[in-house]
């Protein structure tokens, strides 16, 4: 990876939260732990110098590469056919912004599976925005910074639940799925890196939109330390509107957003919208 570094004049850059995996063994390690099937098309976001690239493509699978960095995605195939020669049809790569991605964007056959090294400062963004663009996909393994992985596994009522655990829950089961070391990156970044693992799921049954429940999850947090009802002033119009949203939702207006599982936030959206 070095090398490749040094032959193609890339410098890691903090502005895009670039970290590259430089240890084979870990890289073979996030690929077991993903738990593929034979036949997944897999999604990487921001492949990098190609280190967890190759790993996959090591396995069989076939591999679409989302790059944002022009050089990066220029690269990759070059890197793919000298490594790893005889599976290099197996790869293509996009050069685009995951954050701008939906799946007319993507070559067929679309992925069913997204494995990522995600760059620490826009992983839930970028998570989040695929999940919602790419409903194609019914697995993903993600290497975050492990301060967001602990976010986003949080059940309600931790310190650490948060908006992020809530949308995260409203795709998918969520769970963690082992730690990473900073000695494995280059430059090696201040921090652990936690993997995290999702399954599809059917979002809660509700009349309310993913919009309008994410709009009250985001109001629940943005004013964490507020009672509910006062969290969702603002949406309702009303402390009194929202406590009457609460109670005909099953929640008492006195808990905090903290408290409260997908299943509940979907509620109380849904009653949210039938008010006057």
């Amino acid at each position: 990876m070095r090398s490749l570094a040094t032959r193609y004049d890339v410098r890691p850059t903090k502005h895009r939260g670039q970290n590259f995996v430089v240890d084979a063994n870990t890289v073979r390690r996030i690929v077991r732990a993903a738990g593929l099937a034979p036949d997944d098309v897999v999604l990487e976001v921001g492949p990098g110098l190609g280190s967890l690239t190759l790993a996959l493509l090591e396995r069989g699978h076939r591999v679409t590469a989302v790059e944002i960095d022009p050089v990066l995605a220029a690269a990759l195939p070059h890197t793919v056919a000298h490594f790893a020669p005889q599976q290099a049809d197996r790869l293509q790569v996009v050069e685009a912004d995951a954050l701008r991605l939906s799946d007319g964007d993507l070559p067929e056959p679309a992925p069913t599976a997204m494995v990522a090294n995600l760059p620490y400062n826009v992983a839930v963004p970028v998570l989040l925005s695929l999940l919602e663009g790419l409903p194609s996909l019914e697995r993903v393994l993600v290497m975050v910074q492990r301060e967001v992985a602990d976010r986003l596994v949080a059940p309600p009522g931790s310190r650490i639940y948060g908006a992020p655990s809530v949308k995260a829950a409203w795709y998918a089961e969520v769970r963690r799925a082992g730690l990473i070391g900073r000695t494995v990156f280059w430059p090696a970044p201040n921090v652990d890196s936690g993997l995290v693992a999702m399954r599809r799921r059917t979002p809660p049954a509700s009349t309310a939109t993913r919009e309008q429940v994410f709009a009250v999850v985001d109001a629940a947090f943005g004013q964490r330390r507020k009672m509910m009802r006062s969290a969702l002033a603002g949406l309702a119009g009303s402390n009194a509107a929202a406590a009457a949203a609460l109670l005909a939702a099953g929640v008492d207006p006195t808990v905090r957003g903290e408290d409260l599982g997908v299943v509940e936030f979907a509620r109380v959206a849904e009653c949210l919208q039938r008010s006057p």
